[in-house]
């Protein structure tokens, strides 16, 4: 029993002195060598702010993403809205943070392509980064179904192709010929080739970004922590993720989001 006891001091005393040890999952939008080059400075000024050891977690894919992140496999992680749908609803996972900056989905086919118009898209193949990006892929269904009467999901043909990145590359080469993503991951796109060949033709209506969700078994002392930590980030590194100011979320933010996913074919569990 002493021993035992031993033990706990001994972990709260090393806890208190060098902090906690937390992992930090980001959404695979882009490449894991464009996530590594911009979250890394993002997660070394987080150690320094707070004080707790912090380890990034990229994967390849966003299907592979979303199964870690569901099975609580994330201390810390920025996710989509309808990512943190689920997440909350099955880990408990909290909004904390994000941008005041809206989320818009967009469409974009090639210049060379002749498509102008949204009645032109039926028939074509889209090209989406995988079934649950909520503006990429899921906005833009809702939209295009509702609006436009073109239901992607069972009159189309379309593919997924695990990033945002792949989208606009896929739309350039001809692999597809029109592709949903957000307008940061387009103007963050490297392939400047590839950027300047295609065109937006469509943007979605707006709904509340990207929230820096924790899980609930987070102790408070260290959510308030991160939480003043991302809300007080120099505006060099909310500059270099394409964000513009990050405020306080509440989950009840993404109500909205809660219900279109009544509405789209998408999982209800």
């Amino acid at each position: 029993m002493k021993l035992f006891l031993l033990m706990v001091v001994n972990a709260l005393f090393l806890t208190a002195l060098f902090g906690e040890n937390l992992t930090f999952g980001v959404v695979p939008q882009q490449s894991p060598m464009k996530l590594m080059q911009d979250w890394k400075p993002i997660v070394d000024y987080l150690e320094k702010a707070t004080g707790d050891r912090i380890t990034l977690k990229v994967e390849r894919s966003i299907p592979e993403f979303e199964k870690i992140l569901y099975s609580g496999g994330y201390d810390i992680a920025y996710m989509n809205p309808y990512h943190y749908v689920v997440a909350h609803k099955k880990e408990g996972y909290i909004a904390s943070v994000r941008d005041e900056k809206n989320l818009i989905g967009i469409l974009v086919v090639r210049k060379e392509s002749g498509i102008s118009d949204i009645s032109m898209l039926k028939g074509k193949q889209f090209l989406f980064p995988s079934p649950d990006a909520f503006a990429a892929t899921l906005l833009n269904k809702y939209e295009l179904l509702k609006k436009y009467n073109i239901d992607v999901e069972h009159g189309e043909k379309f593919r997924y192709v695990n990033s945002h990145d792949s989208v606009y590359k896929g739309v350039s080469r001809g692999v597809g010929d029109v592709g949903g993503g957000v307008q940061r991951t387009f103007d963050d796109l490297n392939d400047i080739k590839a950027k300047e060949s295609l065109i937006t033709i469509y943007k979605t209506k707006a709904y509340p970004s990207h929230p820096f969700a924790m899980k609930s078994s987070m102790s408070d002392k260290t959510k308030t922590k991160l939480a003043k930590a991302f809300l007080e980030m120099p505006v060099e590194f909310l500059n270099s993720l394409s964000m513009k100011h990050l405020i306080e979320a509440k989950d009840s933010d993404y109500d909205s989001v809660r219900d279109i996913s009544k509405v789209l074919p998408i999982d209800k569990d």
